[in-house]
């Protein structure tokens, strides 16, 4: 009898062990966290070539402001990952609008040894939203959001900026009475001379 209890013991602790080695060096987005410097909603100007402005180099409600995004990558046991690829941690608008290069919204480095890694530096992405952002390991979000929206001069999201996003812009730029936030880039909240000069610079701005 005392050996069969021993024996049932040594089989349990064998399941949870294997359980936890099969977690190990996994992910686990329920275990993982995004959060941001800045504490209100922020917009990063984003050129598909990359021209654009890093995360803390956004502009908030009061001017620019710092809205880099610290992330940690943690396993299920938990534990941080170290060397996580930056390329399995990418950023996307909650809406689709900001339509990123291939590669082009990925994390500024692999982790390191804390399981951490940031998105600082300018995005290769054009599109626009005033929706949240979300954080994504290997596919899967980490759950919530944070408040960050992106405009570029590439208004159409195509992954260039040519004439049609300047067809756009005319359009919006003549209509003063109706707010058009994806030509405001320089994000005043108003569409008018401060925002030609961006779009101006970035003509025959493409995807790497």
């Amino acid at each position: 009898m005392v050996l069969r209890k021993l024996m049932g013991i040594f089989a349990i602790t064998l399941i949870v062990c294997a359980a936890s080695l099969a977690t190990a060096g996994v992910p686990d987005v329920t275990q993982c966290s995004a959060t941001v410097n800045h504490s209100g909603f922020a917009v990063v100007y984003n050129v598909p070539n990359g021209n654009g402005n890093g995360f803390d180099a956004a502009v908030g409600a009061g001017g620019a402001v710092d809205a880099t995004i610290t992330v940690v990558v943690n396993d299920g046991t938990p534990a941080p990952i170290a060397n996580y690829p930056f390329e399995d941690v990418w950023i996307e608008s909650l809406d689709g609008g900001m339509v990123a290069c291939t590669g082009g919204a990925t994390a500024d480095a692999s982790t390191d040894a804390l399981g951490m890694t940031q998105f600082q530096n300018p995005l290769q992405a054009g599109g626009w939203s005033l929706a949240n952002t979300i954080v994504l390991i290997n596919g899967n979000q980490i759950p919530g959001s944070v408040s960050i929206g992106y405009n570029s001069p590439d208004l159409d999201g195509s992954g260039a900026v040519n004439l049609t996003d300047v067809q756009l812009f005319a359009g919006d730029f003549t209509t003063p009475a109706t707010y058009d936030f994806r030509s405001d880039l320089f994000f005043d909240a108003i569409v008018n001379l401060s925002d030609l000069p961006l779009l101006a610079a970035a003509i025959g701005a493409s995807c790497p």
